[in-house]
Parts: structure tokens; C-alpha cells; sequence
């Protein structure tokens, strides 16, 4: 189905699986993903999801030979049922996603990573807005993620222009969280999951929400959702835990609930 799943820690690892054409989607991957979403979502032993690639690619994006196909799907297809599902999907999931690239993000692939909620990068990785090279637009959410990351005029000319961002340029622009080495990127975002997988995630979930909203929300909106989620988050068990472990001087154990 084009996935590689592994549960450890508390930390789902969804492995984009088609190396020999650079993790390309196809139909099948793109539906195997927002399945695998749903489960995570689901599934209470889940608490961060880090999506991945196989091999030397994290994703190239949509799979052209398909694309093309007179009996592939439609582009508008594609869009909507392969790609807006799984942006969709990764905003609205109340849980840490981490985008681990481990090399070149194109196209779609580029945007999946930025939706994500941090995203952590090899050096030798690479970004691509590809879609001007064949005639088309960014897709993926591009287009309302990349200005809000890096401003309007700086998300245009990287659109326009189809310019490589390597992973250090992408840091400095604030596009990702961190650029690391290669000879440790599976250790350092295998100890960042994990670390946010130990933390109070139904917190985190609830922080994650209230960010989503505060792009569409005006001040007193998002004052008022702060409230309410502060009151959610105030009946949470971590809640409780957290404190106790602080008055008690002693680490806390949460459990994402």
C-alpha cells in the first residue's frame, strides 16, 4: 500500500514507500495515508505521529505518470480526493505530527511537510514549490501555509521561480523547525518524538486547536477560545498529574488524557 507503520513509545511512524520513484503519490499511497491518519487518530496508544520517507526521498510530490494516465484520475480529482483530505486531516488531528524529511520535498511533498506541526529536516534535505515548471499552482495547502510562514513576497518568489530551499535556508526563513546533520537526524527526531509522546498530548492537542483557529479568529475570538480551552484543559488527568508532580517534587507521568 505504499506505507511502512511502526508503533514505539507512543510514537506512530507512518514511511512514505515508493523509494524507486522518490516517494511519489500515487491513488493508492494517498488513500493508504489518510487511512493510516484515521487509525493514529483512533488510537489512544498513539500519542505523535511522525511522517517520513523511504530512501533517499521524502516525497516528489504527485507521481506524473498517473497524472497523465487517460485512465488515471482527473487533476481535479487529485486535489480534492488525494491531497485536501490529507492536509485536512493532519490540521485537524488533535495530536503532535512531526514531517521528518530526509531529503528532497517537492510539490505536494513540500506542503504535507509544512502543514505539519514541526517539522525537522536533514541537512542535505531540500525544498521545491515545483508546481510553476509544469504550468500549475501550489496545491497541498501551499499557498495558505507558506505566506503565513515566511511572508507574502518571500512565498511568491519561491513559487514563482520553482527555487530550491535547502534545509539550512529553510531554517533561516522560519519554513521549518530545525535543519539537523544527517549522521544524526534519526536520533534526533526519534528523542523529539518521543519526548513530545511523553508530555500531556491532550494539552498539546488542545494548543494545536487553538493555533489552527487564531489564523482565522480576531483577538477577542481567539481570547474567548482560550478560555474554553483552558477550562478543557484544566479537567484533563495530566492536568492534575502535572500539578501534584510539581507540588510533590517529583517528575510527572502523563498519559495524554
Amino acid at each position: 500500500m505504499g506505507l511502512i507503520i511502526n508503533l514505539n513509545n507512543g510514537v506512530c511512524e507512518i514511511k512514505l514507500n515508493r523509494p524507486e520513484v522518490f516517494n511519489s503519490f500515487n491513488r493508492e499511497m494517498a488513500i493508504a495515508l489518510q487511512k493510516a491518519l484515521d487509525d493514529c487518530e483512533m488510537n489512544d496508544e498513539v500519542r505523535a505521529i511522525v511522517l517520513t520517507g523511504e530512501g533517499k526521498a521524502f516525497c516528489a510530490g504527485q507521481d506524473l505518470a498517473e497524472a497523465v494516465d487517460p485512465d488515471g484520475p482527473e487533476l481535479q480529482s487529485i486535489v480534492r480526493d488525494h491531497y485536501n483530505p490529507i492536509i485536512e486531516r493532519i490540521r485537524k488531528i488533535e495530536k503532535p505530527i512531526i514531517a521528518a524529511v530526509n531529503g528532497v520535498a517537492a510539490g505536494a511533498g513540500a506542503n504535507i511537510a509544512l502543514a505539519c506541526d514541526v517539522t525537522i529536516a536533514k541537512k542535505s534535505a531540500s525544498f521545491i514549490q515545483a508546481f510553476s515548471k509544469i504550468g500549475l499552482i501550489p496545491d497541498s495547502g501551499g499557498t495558505f501555509f507558506l505566506p503565513r510562514i515566511i511572508g507574502m513576497q518571500k512565498a511568491l518568489a519561491l513559487m514563482f521561480t520553482g527555487e530550491k530551499v535547502t534545509a539550512e535556508q529553510a531554517e533561516q526563513l522560519n519554513m521549518i523547525y530545525k535543519a539537523v546533520d544527517d549522521n544524526v537526524f534519526e536520533s534526533e527526531v526519534e528523542a523529539f518524538a518521543v519526548a513530545v509522546a511523553s508530555m500531556p498530548t491532550r494539552g498539546l492537542g488542545l494548543t494545536k486547536k487553538a493555533v489552527n483557529e487564531s489564523f482565522t479568529n480576531t483577538l477577542t475570538q481567539q481570547l474567548l477560545l482560550e478560555e474554553r480551552l483552558q477550562t478543557e484543559a484544566g479537567q484533563t488527568s495530566d492536568f492534575h498529574e502535572g500539578v501534584n508532580a510539581f507540588l510533590e517534587k517529583r517528575k510527572p507521568v502523563f498519559k495524554g488524557k
